[in-house]
């Protein structure tokens, strides 16, 4: 550690459950976080600000100004520019700290690219929006033999898990059971209930933690434990959570999430919108723009994305043909406009 180094972090070098050692293992070490929203904008600033070495941040979507109030990495110029977060969030983070090495990835986490975009981290943070992510996440991190930490938030509530491999129950314990996988959508989402900029801000701030605790070599605290809080009643809770010995992920490994296809579709949290899979298409935005300008209205691209108005709908379509379609939920509206103006 060099003196600006110990300049920089003194007060966190200070606490002794860090010190220099545990500054020192931070500098060298490197985290991968999915989704770079509410939780994953606070997560990713404490932890440049705490010195961590490199982190990737994989996010497929672009920044609205219904982002500002809690996705605290972001700006209206960049809600205005339709930014892609992983871009807009590595700036930000590069400005905030110019020692970490920063890399936003503009793409979706899927099946087939899951051990590509995750492999050579140390920790794998969530930050994602829907329960089949986190499930793949939780499939790949066994799979890669790596450490991860579940996050999730909704109206003024907060959840976390820390999840070792072969130490701790696994995502899969706490969702499934053996009779029947995990319900999707059977919770409520920021799209019927809201959320609050704090209750992002306390669980990131909590997941945070945790992370430094795996990063700086120190064991963390809560092994196996579904750490939650409420800011608005202020009730805080910890609950031992108990591990599955019929799992099928980390016991039979049966990594059906991993295995599995990507969705054609998949209906985005809070949004109002589907997200259509397109991949492989190589799409020329600025000759999909001209190809528009007859038939859609309010085209804007820039090099990460196109979009376009067709009242009431609006689409954003990025150069690997992923779309997203804001205005409906309904797979079939958004696969039609999608074939009818980007190609079938």
């Amino acid at each position: 550690m060099n003196p600006e180094q110990r300049e920089k972090y003194s007060r966190q070098i200070l606490f002794r459950e860090i010190g220099e050692a545990g500054q020192e293992a931070l500098l060298g070490a490197s985290a991968v976080l999915v989704g770079c929203g509410a939780l994953g904008t606070v997560v990713a600033g404490l932890l440049v600000r705490a010195g961590l070495g490199r982190l990737r941040i994989v996010d497929r979507d672009f920044v609205e100004a219904s982002n500002l109030q809690r996705q605290t990495l972001f700006e209206e110029s960049d809600a205005r520019d339709a930014l892609p977060k992983a871009v807009a969030g590595q700036r930000r983070l590069e400005a905030i700290n110019s020692g970490v090495c920063v890399e936003g990835v503009v793409a979706d986490l899927t099946p087939a690219n899951a051990v590509e975009l995750l492999s050579g981290f140390g920790l794998i943070l969530d930050g994602t929006d829907n329960f089949e992510t986190r499930l793949l996440l939780n499939d790949a991190a066994i799979a890669l033999a790596a450490p991860w930490i579940y996050a999730a938030a909704v109206g003024s509530y907060g959840v976390t898990m820390t999840i070792r491999g072969g130490e701790t129950p696994c995502l899969a314990c706490l969702l499934e059971s053996d009779a029947k996988p995990a319900a999707m959508g059977a919770e409520e989402t920021c799209d019927t209930a809201g959320v609050l900029g704090a209750a992002a801000g306390a669980i990131a701030s909590i997941q945070a933690a945790e992370a430094m605790k795996i990063l700086a070599g120190k064991p963390p605290a809560l092994p196996g434990r579904l750490v939650s809080c409420d800011v608005w009643s202020g009730r805080f809770q910890s609950i031992r959570v108990a591990r599955n010995p019929r799992c099928r992920a980390c016991v039979r490994r049966e990594l059906t999430y991993l295995e599995g296809g990507a969705q054609p579709h998949v209906t985005m949290c809070g949004r109002d919108s589907v997200q259509i899979h397109e991949r492989g298409r190589a799409l020329d935005l600025a000759q999909l723009g001209r190809r528009l300008a007859a038939s859609a209205a309010d085209i804007r691209h820039n090099s990460f994305l196109l979009r376009f108005r067709v009242a009431p709908y609006e689409v954003a379509v990025f150069p690997d043909g992923r779309a997203i379609v804001k205005g409906t939920t309904d797979p079939a509206v958004a696969r039609s406009l999608y074939a009818r103006f980007i190609g079938a």
